[in-house]
């Protein structure tokens, strides 16, 4: 087992979701449920599937596309949605 990647993947994966739209979703949720554990159980298999969908399509695209280009691909898409949350209108 590569314990390096498993803790730099769920560092990564932690500190990105912190203060998320997901998080304070659920946050939102089980403040106003009668069963938070529900809201708990939801939202990390929400989590866990999105996760999943993450990695196989990433396992998948990697057999076509090389890793570099890859990467650039995801790096160019992030700063596309950066610039779009930039440029909306606020109010």
């Amino acid at each position: 087992m590569d314990w390096q990647l498993l803790f730099l993947s769920f560092g990564t994966i932690f500190l990105s979701e912190l203060g998320d739209k997901s998080q304070l979703a659920t946050l939102s949720l089980s403040g106003s449920s009668t069963a938070p554990r529900f809201v708990f159980i939801g939202s990390a298999a929400a989590l866990l599937v999105a996760s999943s969908i993450g990695v196989f399509l990433g396992d998948s695209i990697s057999v076509l596309l090389p890793t570099q280009i890859l990467k650039a691909i995801a790096a160019l898409l992030f700063a596309i949605m950066a610039m779009r949350l930039l440029m909306t209108d606020a109010s």
